[in-house]
């Protein structure tokens, strides 16, 4: 991974980039010394983070499986997709309804030079990939590849997995949220994982720290925060809960063993 000959021009290896901490979490091998600096000094913090990264990759699972087998959703737009893993939007979605069309957005090139494998699925589908920025929505939504794969007339599943909390408050959370539904009609559904410190603010606030300290942007948000992106919309029970309590395939020993809120919606 480190051969300087294989890697995107445009990538400072010298820097950690949250997909590729991720990937590390998660046991991948797409990252750089950095990244993995970053990710030991989490775990430092929060011991349990790697288990956190996993319990949030499960909760992405179930959530696009009930966005298929109940809700319906044939269409997605997952935004700050990560690196290729087992469990990608597409693959959950298509293994319910193969037809499914899934557009992936990214700003790591790291993303952009494994879409090939990212967009590997089953024929009947479509995929795509965008490199851009979830804080430029208007970009995204302009961008060729977009209008090609997602008919916006038609109910789309907005992701936004474990990545606003990469987004400052100055930065319009909310603002990027409404501008992305705003796009979408009636029956979209929204889904978001965050970070938050309710669940132990001691390690939440050194993990954190370690993040900010690394150059990557970091807000944890509370559950009223986290709430409040949902604004005009239609909550999916169990609502806003620990990821491990949403829609569990069997019952968690403890909900609040991983610090992320979940939770899906529907546009009125």
């Amino acid at each position: 991974m480190e051969d300087p000959d294989w890697l995107p021009p445009e990538i400072n290896t010298g820097m950690a980039h949250p997909a590729r901490v991720y990937d590390y979490m998660l046991g991948g091998r797409d990252n750089f010394a950095a990244d993995r600096e970053l990710a030991e000094a989490v775990t430092a913090a929060m011991p349990s983070a790697p288990f956190m990264t996993r319990a949030n990759r499960a909760f992405l699972g179930r959530a696009v499986r009930y966005l298929t087998t109940e809700a319906g959703i044939r269409q997605f737009l997952d935004i700050g997709t990560g690196i290729p893993a087992a469990g990608n939007t597409h693959e959950v979605a298509q293994a319910v309804a193969p037809r499914s069309r899934v557009v992936y957005v990214d700003n790591d090139p790291i993303v952009h030079a494994h879409a090939r494998a990212l967009m590997t699925g089953d024929p009947a589908g479509t995929t795509a990939f965008i490199q851009a920025d979830l804080r430029e929505p208007g970009k995204i939504l302009a961008d060729p590849a977009l209008q090609r794969t997602l008919d916006l007339g038609e109910p789309v599943a907005l992701m936004l997995v474990a990545i606003l909390m990469y987004v400052r408050e100055e930065e319009n959370p909310q603002g990027i949220v409404s501008t992305l539904l705003d796009a979408l009609p009636s029956g979209s559904y929204l889904t978001i994982s965050h970070a938050s410190g309710d669940f132990n603010p001691d390690e939440a606030t050194g993990a954190a720290a370690a993040t900010q300290r690394s150059g990557i942007p970091f807000t944890s948000r509370t559950q009223a925060e986290v709430s409040a992106l949902f604004a005009g919309l239609d909550l999916v029970d169990p609502g806003v809960v620990p990821v491990l309590a949403w829609r569990p395939d069997a019952p968690p020993a403890n909900p609040r063993a991983a610090y992320y809120y979940g939770a899906v919606a529907r546009k009125p």
